[in-house]
């Protein structure tokens, strides 16, 4: 048994320090183990595994979905009602969150009550035994959660489709047509298949290095890599969604860059869903989309922050409550639609082998494609202005240092980066290389946008809203 280092509670008014180093450490069957010291009173620990919904196959369509709800099942270790009580007890949290690369299973306590937690977290994450009727007893859970989707849930969904069919183009949601499908021995064979050592991180922040390698090794997991990683390959094309609606929610994109060290994420909808109580000691924090503005590998850092550089200098919205945006693609949009009103944003969506970079915008159905029409204009335009582009790197500055300042998305970036890439990048190193981006790179961004094959998803009412091969 580890003996978990623990502490009396600190004060609420501390002072948030990310100076600390980042300790990582690889275990001898390849786990990565990646953790920071924090002032905060509450301790994060989480465990991702490289097995989001890019891996399912035909047959196994939204099963992540249905691992999504299966946490806090009853496990070898502790029963479904152990789970909730003795967490509640405690006054921890423990959510599962997917997006379409990993899934992560995250812990939240008072660090005085980490071991106690600690223990659940290893039997849900590793631990899994799926029972059949606790699994029948989630259907009608995830019929709910299908029928609550967001249309720009949907739309970023159909966004993946139209690009690249399948891998990163399966939905983060169960069809409808296979639920129910999943049962014991499906969701065994994929947790038996993709949880593996190779695939695995742990992560945490305000914890004891050491106290998180020993939990990181008692984790009941298989040794091995796991079935080999396909490549994605974008496609393009279209993607639509007709519903009786008074709005056009359409997003379009080309292929981005792919994922580097680092970055910030960016949430189109997200909703939780309460676990075996009211009190929802467990719950289910299902991330709709993941979209992160920096973009990554090693070998194209430039490149990749060019294209973070280059989405925040054609807009991503006000930056002030209530307030408005002067930005490139605003203006243009807005010139377009007159006084009806209108939201768009450009959004960067980073994978470790693909990317998208385009802009999601809602209008009103009557004033839909103009306001298509103007947006890829705008983003096709391949010319940015020096102002803008100072603009850009300011606020994704901005964005990376505020991400740095809560400890649950702190340990949400350190797990990517580090289950992904076995590696991490501070952000204070980010900002620094964010400065050195050049007018000429993010202007070189803006040609292969301008140069991109479209994909095009719309949501609503689409009588209006052009298909790809009618935007230039």
């Amino acid at each position: 048994k580890c003996g978990i280092a623990t502490q009396t509670a600190k004060k609420a008014n501390v002072v948030f320090s990310r100076s600390a180093e980042v300790k990582t450490a690889v275990l001898s069957n390849k786990l990565v183990v990646a953790s920071v010291d924090s002032s905060s009173a509450i301790s994060t620990v989480s465990v991702l595994f490289r097995a989001g919904s890019r891996y399912e196959q035909p047959d196994s369509l939204g099963i992540t979905h249905a691992l999504r709800i299966a946490a806090g099942l009853t496990t070898k270790g502790s029963t479904q009602f152990g789970i909730i009580r003795n967490l509640q007890q405690i006054g921890a949290t423990l959510t599962c969150q997917t997006d379409r690369e990993t899934i992560a299973y995250t812990l939240q306590s008072t660090s005085d009550s980490l071991e106690t937690g600690l223990k659940f977290l290893g039997d849900v994450a590793s631990k899994q035994v799926f029972k059949p009727w606790e699994i029948s007893d989630n259907i009608p859970r995830l019929k709910y959660e299908l029928s609550t989707v967001s249309p720009f849930a949907q739309l970023v969904d159909l966004l993946h489709k139209a690009a690249y069919r399948r891998g990163l183009g399966n939905s983060l949601f169960c069809p409808d047509y296979l639920v129910g499908s999943h049962n014991t021995e499906s969701l065994q064979h994929y947790v038996q298949s993709l949880f593996t050592t190779n695939r695995t991180a742990v992560v945490g922040v305000g914890v004891d290095h050491g106290d998180l390698l020993c939990f990181a090794q008692n984790l009941s997991l298989e040794s091995g890599a796991g079935p080999s990683d396909s490549t994605a390959r974008y496609t393009g094309g279209d993607a639509r969604k007709d519903t009786v609606d008074s709005l056009a929610h359409v997003a379009v994109a080309v292929e981005g860059n792919i994922l580097m060290v680092g970055g910030i994420e960016i949430s189109l909808s997200t909703y939780t869903c309460a676990f075996g109580s009211e009190d929802g000691a467990i719950s289910v924090h299902s991330e709709v989309h993941k979209l992160h503005p920096i973009g990554r590998h090693l070998k194209n850092t430039k490149e990749a922050l060019a294209f973070a550089v280059l989405r925040y200098a054609l807009g991503v919205g006000p930056h002030v409550k209530w307030g408005s945006s002067a930005s490139p693609l605003t203006r243009a949009v807005g010139s377009a639609a007159g006084n009806d009103p209108f939201a768009v944003t450009a959004f960067n969506a980073n994978y470790t082998d693909s990317g998208l970079f385009g802009f999601v915008a809602s209008s009103p159905a009557s004033i839909a494609g103009k306001v298509v029409d103007a947006a890829v204009k705008q983003l096709r335009s391949g010319i940015v202005s020096p102002a803008d582009i100072a603009r850009g790197k300011t606020q994704l500055k901005a964005a990376i240092l505020h991400d740095q300042e809560s400890d649950s998305t702190l340990a949400e970036e350190i797990g990517r980066q580090t289950v992904l890439l076995g590696s991490v990048l501070s952000g204070p190193a980010l900002v620094s290389a964010v400065n050195s981006v050049t007018d000429a790179e993010v202007n070189a961004a803006a040609s292969k946008v301008k140069a991109g094959k479209l994909s095009v998803a719309a949501v609503g009412s689409l009588s209006n809203v052009q298909y790809a091969d009618e935007l230039k």
